[in-house]
């Protein structure tokens, strides 16, 4: 069962065309990743999910059922543009969101979840004490007070150090497991590719990669090579057969040209250095994004 389902969805600001004639189905209790570059049109989609645009054709069905100039609330939003009553004191604050949420049992959960970010030190303090990660937190815990059905989270980790971000990664689990929909928006691909049942890529307002990981590595097929070697990147100048090095130092991704035989290349290079790893495998997620959304793709469309 799909519990968000976009149809033909185009909205346009000027003569900016934001989002493209874009269909998508989101599963009832999966983890949906959004990526895409800045202004590709995420978070102008995920408004539009959320009833503050309104789409300028298409359709928007949520549990299948279109919602006009109404309050979702079994949905809980984490907005790009963060944003809190800063003179109001944490817990008073969270209180405010819960009632405005219908929020059950606020007396409990609001300990319980300052206590889980490990805020609960900080509750009779005013919001604008708190560092800009602190605030990350307690925004979040705002947004999932309620219990919503669908949670919808625009950049969760962003200003996170790995401490918190893992904390905000393991409740985002724990919530789907309780059977909640998640759906978040990212630059981190390593995070999408770890975490997202789904991944949909938006591109200049359209859409341009949707479906599993395995999916759409399946489509790029297993052009990749990763090698390490004495010589490092120097190993692989002047050889046939190499469409595009990604250079990370200790190692080297390489995509090979359409038809050249990977084992071409390690027999080149094993006349020309010791190699200490060579891995045929599928574009990471990463790379597919660098590849639809690269400066070389931008200047082949323009010719």
């Amino acid at each position: 069962m799909n519990i968000i389902e976009l149809s033909g969805v185009t909205k346009t600001f000027g003569s900016v065309v934001a989002v493209d004639d874009l269909s998508l189905s989101v599963p009832k209790g999966s983890i949906y990743g959004f990526i895409g570059p800045n202004g590709s049109g995420k978070t102008t989609t995920i408004r539009m999910i959320m009833k503050i645009m309104y789409p300028d054709a298409g359709t928007i069905l949520i549990e299948g059922r279109e919602h006009h100039a109404q309050r979702l609330s079994n949905i809980g939003y984490l907005p790009e543009e963060r944003g809190m009553y800063m003179k109001m004191k944490i817990g008073e604050l969270l209180q405010f969101h819960g009632e405005l949420n219908n929020a059950l049992d606020l007396k409990n959960k609001i300990p319980f979840w300052l206590n889980r970010f490990d805020l609960s030190e900080y509750q009779h303090k005013k919001a604008e004490t708190l560092s800009k990660g602190m605030k990350q937190k307690l925004q979040f815990i705002a947004t999932i007070l309620h219990q919503p059905d669908i949670i919808i989270l625009d950049e969760p980790f962003s200003g996170l150090d790995p401490v918190n971000a893992d904390l905000m990664k393991d409740v985002i689990l724990e919530l789907q497991k309780e059977g909640a929909t998640i759906i978040f928006s990212t630059h981190d691909m390593s995070v999408a590719e770890k975490m997202c049942d789904y991944i949909f890529m938006i591109y200049r307002g359209k859409k341009v990669l949707d479906g599993t990981l395995t999916h759409i590595q399946d489509q790029y097929g297993s052009d990749t090579i990763r090698i390490r070697t004495d010589h490092g990147v120097s190993a692989l100048e002047h050889m046939k057969g190499i469409e595009k090095v990604n250079d990370f130092g200790k190692l080297q991704e390489v995509r090979v040209s359409s038809g050249i035989d990977p084992q071409t290349i390690l027999s080149g290079l094993l006349q020309k250095t010791r190699i200490t790893q060579f891995e045929i495998t599928k574009p990471s997620l990463h790379d597919i994004f660098v590849r639809i959304a690269s400066p070389e793709r931008k200047e082949v469309e323009h010719g």
